[in-house]
């Protein structure tokens, strides 16, 4: 005999069995229990262990479908999706994981300052041998590295950044609060490579592996190139998703 088909959320609300399905799923996600391109429970597992019918089991998963987080491929089952970088906003990592009900994590790798960067200076149409500050990390989420990417800012405007501000969360969120910094838009750079032995070591992928290069020039709402981010992602951990208009 199946179960009963609601049951409440923490207010007491009624919460349809379908939604409890979704949220065990996303929890699993969140928690690196489940990771992406990894199987997820059947329809009639799902049915069997959430006592409900394949029915609703079966719209459960076609509604994670559509939200992104789960690929179903027939005969083969359903799958956890990449997160996908959405090119119509401009968005960090944090908030890119956030959508996916995931949280991110920043493992700082160095933080200093440099100087004689030429080639970045002039993406932030800064003097040649300006000082800059120099920001490596390794982006994580559900236990896993996703991306390393390394941030290069005026290291005049921006030199009080710290280590634990920058691993407790977003750095457009730390700009915009802590320095009143509005970011408008982003001019990128988007190829492929392959992964060097130190950022295979990091990433957790072999020697070769390819990797999603992307290059951002991000300006500020008066116009100012104000942060230059080299990103590096797992090509198997993510997916270009363009909306096009014409």
């Amino acid at each position: 005999m199946l179960k009963s088909m609601r049951s409440s959320d923490a207010n007491g609300n009624a919460l349809p069995a379908y939604r409890r399905i979704q949220n065990a799923i996303r929890k699993k996600i969140e928690d690196g229990k489940l990771k992406p391109g990894e199987l997820v429970d059947s329809e009639r597992e799902l049915a069997r262990v959430h006592g409900v019918s394949l029915m609703t089991a079966r719209h459960a998963l076609a509604e994670l479908q559509r939200e992104g987080l789960v690929e179903r491929h027939r005969g083969s089952g359903t799958y956890v999706a990449p997160p996908k970088i959405e090119f119509n906003k401009l968005t960090s990592f944090t908030e890119q994981m956030a959508g996916r009900s995931m949280m991110a994590q920043a493992r700082v790798l160095h933080l200093s300052t440099l100087h004689g960067e030429q080639d970045v200076c002039a993406r932030l149409a800064l003097p040649a041998m300006t000082r800059l500050l120099y920001i490596e990390r390794l982006r994580e989420a559900g236990g896993e590295p996703f991306a390393l990417e390394t941030s290069y800012l005026s290291a005049e405007t921006y030199g009080r950044i710290t280590r634990t501000q920058l691993e407790r969360g977003s750095l457009f969120i730390l700009l915009e609060k802590d320095y009143q910094t509005k970011i408008a838009y982003a001019d990128e750079d988007v190829d492929a490579t392959v992964a060097d032995p130190k950022t295979a070591a990091l990433l957790r992928v072999p020697q070769g592996a390819p990797l999603l290069r992307i290059r951002q020039t991000i300006f500020s709402t008066d116009g100012k190139a104000m942060l230059y981010v080299l990103g590096l992602y797992r090509s198997d951990r993510h997916v270009l998703h363009i909306r096009r208009f014409r």
